[in-house]
């Protein structure tokens, strides 16, 4: 079998999953590049130039994915990283973040600040397209996972209210049953004392929160 594989034959889009990538970036140049090299027909990718631009970006585009520089005038990307996670709307939302810098200073305080994941400059692009695909990917799982942890919270509260709906009706029906027939006190203690054990002893409503992920500068 030949092993040669010619390039139009490998050559695929890595991302194609439906959604909205913003990257923010002062360098003009890696702005086009990241619409050449990013962009297909179910990707799409909007720019922006500093921090400032990038915040008015996200409330007007609500992209699903931010690729964020770190240096940039008018507000950098620890700012932007900084804002974005003391919003509750934005807290979740997956950052990956794309810079020159590599030390390890940077690098502590981008993930500490709220980065999903880091990339260094120069951009392998196919590297960063397969960055992107495993960050949603998780992100659309742990997300998955929050509504069907909220879904099993509801069943559980209206599972509770239905007890307790229960629980009333029938000690009125004991209630007015033992002035008829005090012979039925005993029947009334056991059903209080169940009652009492099905609502103290029901497990808690589930309220842990999954962590957001944190990738790394390798493809997944």
């Amino acid at each position: 079998m030949d092993a040669r594989i010619s390039m139009s034959g490998a050559f695929y889009y890595v991302v194609q999953e439906s959604l909205r990538v913003l990257f923010v970036d002062d360098d003009p140049i890696l702005r086009e590049f990241a619409a050449v090299h990013l962009a297909t027909e179910t990707c799409e990718v909007v720019t922006a130039s500093d921090g400032v631009g990038g915040l008015l970006a996200i409330d007007e585009k609500t992209p699903d994915l931010i690729l964020l520089d770190l240096e940039m005038p008018r507000m950098d990307g620890f700012e932007v990283l900084r804002r974005l996670r003391a919003n509750e709307a934005t807290a979740r939302l997956p950052i990956i973040v794309v810079t020159g810098r590599e030390d390890v200073g940077a690098i502590d305080r981008a993930f500490e600040s709220g980065a999903t994941s880091f990339v260094a400059k120069p951009i392998n692009w196919r590297l960063l397209s397969y960055q992107i695909r495993y960050v949603h990917r998780t992100h659309c799982n742990e997300r998955a996972l929050l509504e069907d942890r909220a879904a099993v919270a509801q069943e559980e509260r209206h599972a509770r209210s239905l007890l307790t709906s229960m629980a009333q009706a029938g000690s009125a029906f004991l209630a007015k049953a033992l002035t008829r027939d005090p012979t039925l006190r005993p029947e009334a203690v056991n059903f209080a004392a169940a009652v009492e054990a099905a609502t103290v002893h029901a497990p808690p409503v589930s309220t842990v929160q999954p962590t957001m992920s944190t990738g790394h500068s390798e493809a997944a």
